[in-house]
């Protein structure tokens, strides 16, 4: 969109509170912005001079525009993060975060049960979280077990059940662990009283628990009830001693949530500690990719709404760096000086120069340390980059080796869960082919792989990568049909330069996003399987399995047949040069031997 053209139509935009549009000539979303005036806010971009030259860019790919007005500063914010978070305009800030994190899900049945769950759908159950880590929610999930007495079987507690006595306690009953709904033993009332007591121990407001305990303590010990009185004091003294762990912020600071950023370019990096009833309850790192300059203040003010609403923060109180703009009414913003706050912006700030320290020491020392949810994330990106039916958490990928034409081995690589599984590789020395030929040898090794999976009874691998392209992947998907196991795993050719995947009968193939996570995990599988096939041809090589001809004539070493067969690629080329051609490439002494041998097997009558 032109100067001109926008002239045209400034006077039709509206001059209240609102958000803004800027669509590209393909009606793509490419923009989402919020301002107090729209009018003003807008014509901004369409002075003579821009901040940068990304900002140019984005206006000069303007096609058309819409608005949204709304009644407050506080709706524009808000409706701003909620289109951002849904359509991820290219040009907006982007929170490069696209990790599935785990809840802990009090499930939606008669006497919920309760566990860890990757997966949020709307049944009615009541998802706390999410957490940054895995072992976290276990942790957790195991000290409310320890301290909470709640089923965790699977039965359905229906009212007309449990009155006809279907069920019988467990032995989780008489372990304590359980107070037997399932026999009518406890009440949903009482039931819900432990729920609670949940919520109250992730939230790190333990008070109310360990008065309860002291207080059936007490009752337990009047009552003359000594072991169980025994049995409760020790849950008080677990609780007192995790709380102990716990709290390291002063109880003044109760609900609050602290935010600290440090930029690099283009790159922020932002961390985030959720602190509740005094307690850290919750810390996260992440990177925000600005795209237009935005100014410090913008980008914090983005991921402080994007991450509270991630993390379902109840938090009403914002300790950050510098003033941001936070228009959500009932949330304080604090820029501390001094005191415990303080400390805490100190400790956040902490974190993030950490973070940012060691992403640059992966970077350059190319490590690829990831935890097991980042792992997960990569496989989701892969499943949907590839349209894949099930999350891969099971590849296989095969690739042909063999020495400057001579030698043909072949070599099977194993990915569980985003990582190698080295010990389910696997090595193959080719048995029915003759010469060099890949594809034979690739439908001979894919045969002898799932033949013997199915054989032994073991799961297929959700995804199965041929190194090789079109070619090698018809080959395996002929031993794939005999076996019966076509559509039982999805397989696809990755070819040898352009790094692009086939699948069986696609005319067109699929080329994963530049620089995404989801190439850079076909990448390694790639290198992977390169590495461990050359390792294993070397190592017969080192062992003497391979020998040909050459290696029988007396005064001819390892070099030199080396470089025959890298410039003449196998040995019968060899045995057809000359004695001239020999020379030239290895010197008449050596050449001469080679000729003599070659020329007495031919004609055994020659000197």
């Amino acid at each position: 969109m032109t100067q001109q053209q926008f002239q045209q139509i400034a006077p039709t935009i509206p001059g209240q509170a609102g958000i803004y549009k800027y669509f590209d000539e393909k009606n793509e979303l490419i923009y989402v912005g919020k301002a107090k005036h729209l009018r003003k806010r807008v014509s901004s971009y369409f002075s003579k001079t821009f901040t940068t030259f990304k900002t140019h860019e984005l206006v000069q790919r303007i096609h058309h525009m819409e608005f949204t007005v709304v009644n407050s500063e506080q709706d524009a914010f808000l409706l701003e993060n909620a289109l951002i978070k849904q359509f991820q305009p290219r040009y907006n800030i982007n929170l490069k975060d696209d990790k599935t994190y785990p809840y802990i899900v009090i499930r939606n049945e008669p006497f919920p049960r309760v566990f860890l769950t990757r997966r949020k759908i709307p049944d009615g159950s009541e998802y706390l979280g999410p957490f940054t880590s895995v072992g976290r929610v276990r942790e957790l999930l195991d000290f409310v077990r320890t301290n909470v007495q709640l089923r965790n079987c699977k039965l359905n507690l229906s009212d007309a059940n449990i009155r006809k006595g279907k069920f019988k306690v467990c032995l989780e009953y008489h372990l304590g662990n359980c107070k037997g709904p399932c026999e009518g033993l406890e009440t949903p009332e009482e039931y819900q009283e432990g729920l609670q007591q949940i919520r109250n121990i992730l939230k790190g407001n333990l008070g109310p628990l360990i008065q309860g305990y002291k207080k059936e303590m007490k009752e337990a010990a009047e009552n003359l009830q000594f072991e169980k009185a025994e049995v409760i004091r020790k849950k008080i003294e677990h609780l007192e001693n995790y709380q102990a762990r716990s709290v390291i912020v002063n109880r003044y600071v109760t609900n609050a949530d602290v935010f600290s950023m440090t930029r690099q370019g283009d790159t922020a990096f932002v961390n985030y500690l959720m602190v509740s009833n005094g307690t850290i309850v919750q810390t996260h790192n992440t990177q925000l990719e600005t795209r237009l300059g935005e100014t410090d203040e913008e980008v914090l003010a983005f991921g402080v709404a994007q991450l509270r609403e991630r993390f379902n923060s109840e938090g009403t109180e914002l300790i950050v760096p510098f003033d941001i703009p936070f228009p959500q009414q009932g949330i304080l913003v604090t820029v501390p000086k001094a005191g415990d706050k303080k400390k805490l912006l100190e400790l956040s700030q902490t974190n993030v120069s950490y973070y940012m320290e060691e992403l640059k020491k992966k970077k350059t020392l190319q490590i690829q340390t990831r935890t097991e949810d980042e792992h997960i994330g990569v496989l989701r990106q892969l499943q949907e980059d590839l349209s894949l039916p099930e999350l891969p958490m099971h590849i296989e990928c095969f690739d042909n080796s063999n020495f400057q034409g001579s030698y043909p081995v072949s070599a099977m690589v194993c990915f569980r869960g985003g990582v190698e599984s080295k010990k389910d590789y696997r090595r193959f020395n080719v048995k029915t082919v003759e010469g060099i030929n890949d594809f034979a040898t690739m439908a001979e090794v894919v045969y002898r792989r799932y033949k013997r999976l199915t054989e032994e009874g073991q799961p297929l691998p959700q995804l199965v990568i041929i190194d090789g392209g079109k070619g090698q992947l018809g080959s395996a998907m002929e031993s794939i049909r005999k076996l019966g196991l076509e559509g039982k795993m999805v397989v696809a050719g990755l070819a040898k330069n352009e790094e692009e995947l086939f699948f069986p009968g696609d005319s067109e193939s699929v080329k994963l996003p530049y620089n995404s996570e989801s190439l850079h995990l076909i990448r390694r599988i790639r290198d992977e399987v390169h590495r461990f096939g050359i390792t294993f041809h070397r190592e017969k090589r080192s062992k003497g399995t391979f020998t040909n001809e050459l290696e029988q004539i007396k005064g001819i070493g390892r070099s030199t047949i080396d470089q025959l067969l890298r410039e003449f690629r196998s040995v019968g080329n060899i045995k057809k040069l000359t004695e001239e051609e020999l020379t030239k490439a290895i010197g008449d002494s050596k050449a001469r031997l080679i000729w003599n041998h070659f020329a007495r097997k031919a004609d055994p009558n020659t000197n």
